[in-house]
């Protein structure tokens, strides 16, 4: 966890230094007990709330609630409530490896974050769904090269398992398994729901194991990582980085006529949108979708799929029956 920048911290000497040497031991015990992406964002988020603090003369460890309180103000002018809410988890965590008081916890931060809610709303821009339709569009717009080879089978794992992109970029070989009728299985070692890596499996189904199956044979992967690089001449290169996936799903969607705007709205999560939504306009119930998604609530299932949700209303349902306006 990186230290706040000098001029954003003025406690005492001696206090400062108790400060340094508990974090220093929280970074210690914390390491390997926390996904990359984890540490990664935490350690982002603590550098924008120490710089603001110095830009703004204000101590930023241990921060008073009106320092946190005015910090949520000023983020969420230009960031998205949800960004500005992982601001203010990771200022806690930061304050409580510190092992000083939490200002996040009072109530003066609490009705900060419900004041940029009623200016903001909660709801979040969801990425575009990549659907069906879409996957079969991208899949059609395809080349031959290695590297097409390689993102059609990107894309279809993606969609089939509804993996999120770090679990598709995790993925080995060995954790690929092909049964005797076309179905695949591949274990996914560890995910953002399974931190402890005691490991899921998920389905890939015969028509994805076919672009599985020319993309690794015509890479030769018969070990290591999955989904690896092509560089120019077509060389495998290493494992993809979680960054590659939206960036291959974008140029993918280009190649098949979507629009720039279009385009721009995929992530690396669209896959996952796109195939939860599918799955309730099929008629699959929400168990077996959680169960598809690996997710342990239906919080996500029901942002997702809101809108096919609203189709199959009470009100959509009688429509062809009441009078008609």
């Amino acid at each position: 966890m990186p230290r706040p920048r000098t001029q954003a911290v003025t406690v005492r000497p001696t206090v400062e230094a108790a400060i340094a040497a508990k974090l220093r031991r929280y970074a210690k015990d914390a390491r390997g007990a926390k996904a990359d992406n984890t540490v990664r964002a935490l350690r982002a988020d603590v550098a924008i709330f120490t710089g603001w603090c110095a830009d703004e003369a204000r101590q930023a460890l241990p921060a008073t609630a009106d320092t946190v309180a005015a910090f949520i103000d000023a983020t969420a002018a230009s960031k998205a409530p949800a960004t500005v809410r992982r601001y203010v988890s990771s200022v806690a965590t930061f304050h409580r490896a510190a092992g000083v008081a939490n200002p996040c916890e009072t109530q003066t931060v609490k009705l900060a974050l419900k004041r940029m809610h009623r200016e903001r709303g909660l709801a979040q821009n969801q990425a575009a769904p990549l659907n069906d339709v879409l996957v079969a569009r991208m899949l059609a717009a395809a080349g031959s090269t290695l590297r097409d080879l390689r993102n059609k089978a990107l894309l279809t794992v993606a969609y089939t398992t509804l993996c999120r992109r770090s679990e598709l970029v995790a993925l080995h070989r060995a954790d690929l398994e092909t049964e005797s009728d076309g179905f695949g299985t591949v274990t996914i070692r560890r995910s953002k729901t399974d931190q402890e890596g005691a490991g899921e499996v998920a389905p890939i189904t015969p028509d994805a194991m076919r672009h599985v199956k020319r993309w690794t044979d015509a890479a030769g992967i018969d070990a290591g990582p999955l989904f690896r690089g092509v560089l120019k001449g077509g060389r495998v290169a290493g494992a993809l980085d979680a960054g590659d996936v939206a960036r291959i799903f974008k140029a993918m969607a280009g190649k098949a006529g979507l629009t720039a705007e279009e385009a721009a709205r995929i992530s690396g999560h669209s896959t996952r949108i796109g195939a939860s939504q599918d799955m309730v306009r099929y008629g699959a119930e929400l168990p077996a979708i959680m169960q598809a998604g690996r997710w342990a609530t239906p919080v996500m299932v029901a942002r997702y799929t809101r809108r096919l949700s609203a189709r199959r209303s009470a009100a959509v349902q009688i429509a062809d029956r009441r009078a008609q306006f």
